[in-house]
């Protein structure tokens, strides 16, 4: 680990747990550089990170004041000497198509096509086992580990042709007599794919980090479903506290999350964003992700990893379905993530986001 990480993850802890409390100063860059043993380039750099997911905010020519903090209220939005702790449009975008210089390159997946092709031959044609091939959900579980802090095992990652098969795969398993909620406003055929499958979400309303904790607390869903990155349309992205807060609702209510990572891999920032799934230490958190934003939209495959404590649920409900990504498809999906190109690309394309931003 690189030692602005390093220094962001001792940070965030000594936050987490109570060393730093709510409004508290941060020792100078120059202090902590010292103490550290560090330059002062790389505590602004770990600085900065803690700043974009709302743990710090910064006073002009005061420093650096402490904006996170975990209380009944999760009132996250004040202002410490005038200055708000986040801001509700830090991702903002207008859509969500994607833009063909974010896409992998053509010739990088045909290349792919055709060694996989050449390579794997008749294999190609057998059937899928339900969840997905093993060799992507086996590349998929690696990269999460890796690259997003997601510890899951290959057994608990369902491939699938789309987020939008995925939400009706959690439905069944979950049961339709369940009480979903979700954001408002949000990407409006999330909730056209929930009513086709009989189900009527609650709306609860976004507020500048995430869902109003009046909304959230007040609810009787037992499933919220949540874009914790970026929502669609407002650009709201979610707080280090409101995610404290969605991970505490999930456990005094009983209740489940689904978190919709779409497009977080390509944040600008220097490191990977903090997913809720990452976070849970209660098995409370479903996570769902897509190739087709990735990749590209040609690509119709996603996939989810259920919580352990889902497992047996997920099989009994579902574990009959078949799997419905090609199988050639899955190989190459494999292939660019074991090979580096997936990763590459990624790269590629938050580097490009961050020089935009300047």
């Amino acid at each position: 680990m690189t030692r602005y990480l390093s220094l962001y993850e001792d940070v965030k802890r000594k936050i987490i747990d109570g060393i730093y409390h709510y409004g508290d100063k941060l020792p100078s860059k120059r202090v902590t550089a010292q103490d550290n043993g560090v330059s002062v380039i790389t505590v602004e750099h770990a600085f900065e990170l803690l700043q974009e997911e709302g743990y710090i905010s910064t006073v002009e020519k005061s420093g650096y004041f402490v904006t996170y903090r975990e209380s009944d209220s999760f009132a996250v939005s004040e202002k410490i000497d005038g200055v708000t702790d986040r801001s509700v449009y830090r991702h903002a975008k207008t859509d969500t198509g994607v833009t063909h210089d974010e896409e992998i390159s053509f010739n990088i997946y045909a290349r792919t096509v055709r060694r996989v092709l050449s390579e794997y031959g008749e294999e190609l044609t057998e059937r899928s086992p339900g969840y997905g091939c093993e060799c992507l959900r086996s590349a998929i579980s690696d990269y999460l580990y890796r690259y997003r802090g997601i510890k899951a095992e290959c057994d608990r990652i369902i491939i699938g042709a789309g987020a939008e098969y995925l939400y009706g795969l959690i439905i069944n398993a979950l049961g339709r007599d369940t009480k979903f909620a979700g954001e408002y406003p949000s990407y409006p055929k999330i909730y056209k794919i929930y009513k086709t499958e009989g189900v009527k979400p609650e709306l609860l309303h976004l507020g500048d980090d995430g869902i109003e904790s009046e909304f959230l607390w007040q609810t009787e869903a037992k499933v919220l479903h949540i874009t914790p990155y970026r929502s669609f349309p407002t650009g709201v992205t979610a707080s280090a506290a409101k995610k404290a807060e969605y991970l505490k609702w999930s456990v005094e209510k009983d209740g489940i999350i689904i978190e919709d990572d779409f497009e977080s891999e390509f944040t600008p920032s220097r490191k990977a964003e903090e997913t809720l799934y990452s976070l849970d230490k209660n098995d409370r958190v479903i996570y769902v992700n897509t190739f087709t934003r990735t990749v590209g939209p040609y690509v119709r495959a996603a996939y989810m990893v259920i919580p352990k404590a889902l497992e047996k649920v997920f099989n009994d409900k579902i574990g009959f379905y078949s799997c419905t990504v090609p199988v050639m498809e899955q190989y190459v999906l494999a292939e660019l993530i074991e090979n580096g190109d997936f990763v590459r690309h990624i790269n590629r394309v938050r580097r490009k986001r961050r020089e935009e931003r300047k």
